[in-house]
């Protein structure tokens, strides 16, 4: 029998065993808690913020597409107005830019929604619905979709038209969308979608006659017309669209999201935008179908005879052959026997005073032309103040190139009066048609110039080096 004494003992046991028995059970149903909250939300608590991640992270991944307007490595390195965007961004939150490429839409918004890549960047419309996984940037360019067709086939004139005929578009693509929103109107209207293609693919099947017609944005359109100068808008097709950045929809990814639209908007006010928008797409405006066509053709034709030379001469002056190449089929058509009413003559259309300057004793021969042409190309550059940067430094010089070093000066002089950069060929293009107007030309030293032609002229230039190095990397 237990005394009193022992009995309080044997409670404070009993309490004591009872208290670790609660903090037992408490801590199994806290860990049980943990363990619970770690299956269903795992990422949330314990996956680092993306905040986290710009701090210990220094790459910046992103999916795009192989084409002219969005990427493409060139002898000259990575190009294409995406790329371009993507490395400001990348470079303006202190990240090392690594790009990863894909044929379809579809495998695209996969890599973005395993969490591969940080965001996708390829002409992507923001109008596109994915259901809630993706949200999209501020838009950076506004764009129209066209129904496209081939030139020699009958052309459509409007939604009715279509009806009946072959209609395919990319697959993933706002095309398919803008095509569901018409037949709203048109219940008839059918088309197919391909997987795995590209705008390019598609355009080349349209010229070869394998396909009827398509859908094509009108930005993509004038950057791929050089390529297929059989091809031709028809009419366009539903409401615009607008191009932003794509960006999976997780909580982690806000702030990046938030980077991204704080860069957009800035490009756009402070007008890095504009100028970039001007650099990739300006020249397409100058380019009609005719001259689109015979390029196509000279470059099969004419081009292989004089494609070595061109590059050896282009090494040797540590120049871009495309660039040289575009140079004298502006002036030539690559006809190394051309002449014009004002006496200028060969393959780099030399006046006699130049040829003589550039130790060019044969204008007609077409060694000595290119060497010459790009000899008098490289002193220009050298001229110009050490303060413009390229591209526009080579876009000046080609100006001068026409227009001569005089008349260019007299327009960048216009062109700081106006409040504009006398160094950006953005703004001095919209001075040199002034001198053509007494007003302006008779306050300028070197008076009158027709300053319509050097912006033709260079125009002209970008676009067929564009197509030149693109034909270069597809043939690569």
């Amino acid at each position: 029998m237990l005394n009193h004494k022992d009995d309080k003992i044997i409670r404070r046991r009993h309490t004591q065993q009872s208290h670790l028995m609660q903090i037992v059970l408490f801590c199994a149903l806290a860990a049980g808690m943990i363990s619970l909250l770690i299956t269903t939300n795992e990422k949330n608590l314990f996956k680092p913020t993306l905040k986290t991640q710009i701090l210990s992270n220094n790459e910046l991944k992103v999916v795009t597409r192989i084409s002219p307007n969005t990427y493409f490595e060139s002898e000259e390195g990575p190009s294409g107005f995406e790329y371009a965007l993507l490395a400001k961004f990348a470079e303006s939150i202190g990240k090392q830019l690594i790009i990863t490429t894909t044929d379809s839409n579809a495998e695209l918004f996969a890599r973005l929604n395993n969490q591969e890549v940080q965001l996708a960047s390829a002409a992507l419309s923001a109008n596109q619905d994915h259901e809630g996984q993706i949200i999209y940037s501020e838009s950076y360019i506004e764009s129209q979709p066209y129904v496209v067709y081939r030139v020699g086939n009958k052309k459509p004139r409007k939604p009715n038209d279509l009806i009946g005929h072959e209609i395919v578009v990319a697959a993933n693509t706002n095309h398919s969308q803008s095509l569901e929103k018409i037949r709203e109107d048109h219940a008839n209207l059918q088309w197919r979608e391909m997987n795995n293609v590209d705008y390019m693919d598609i355009l080349g099947r349209v010229e070869n006659n394998e396909i009827e017609y398509t859908l094509l944005n009108s930005t993509d359109f004038s950057l791929h017309q050089g390529f297929f100068p059989r091809v031709k808008k028809a009419f366009p097709l539903g409401e615009k669209v607008f191009f932003a950045w794509a960006f999976s929809n997780r909580i982690d990814n806000h702030e990046l999201f938030d980077a991204a639209n704080q860069f957009i908007k800035k490009i756009k006010s402070d007008g890095t935008l504009a100028r970039l928008t001007e650099q990739y797409f300006g020249q397409t405006q100058y380019v009609n179908q005719v001259e689109a066509n015979e390029f196509s053709k000279n470059i099969k034709n004419k081009l292989p005879m004089y494609l070595s030379s061109i590059k050896e001469i282009a090494r040797k002056h540590d120049f871009n052959w495309e660039l040289l190449a575009a140079i004298s089929y502006q002036e030539s058509g690559w006809n190394p026997l051309a002449k014009s009413k004002t006496g200028v003559r060969g393959m780099m259309m030399l006046t006699l005073p130049t040829a003589k300057e550039v130790n060019v004793t044969n204008r007609l021969d077409a060694e000595q032309s290119l060497n010459g042409g790009a000899l008098y190309f490289t002193k220009l550059k050298h001229r110009l103040p050490k303060s413009i940067k390229e591209p526009d430094r080579t876009w000046l010089a080609l100006a001068a190139y026409n227009v001569g070093m005089g008349h260019l000066e007299d327009a960048r002089v216009i062109t700081e009066k106006q409040g504009g950069d006398p160094n950006s060929w953005f703004d001095v293009k919209q001075s040199l048609p002034l001198l053509t107007q007494k007003k302006w030309f008779s306050k300028t030293r070197y008076g009158y110039a027709r300053g319509y032609e050097p912006v033709q002229f260079v125009q002209n230039i970008r676009h067929y080096q564009h197509v030149l190095s693109w034909h270069a990397v597809i043939n690569q």
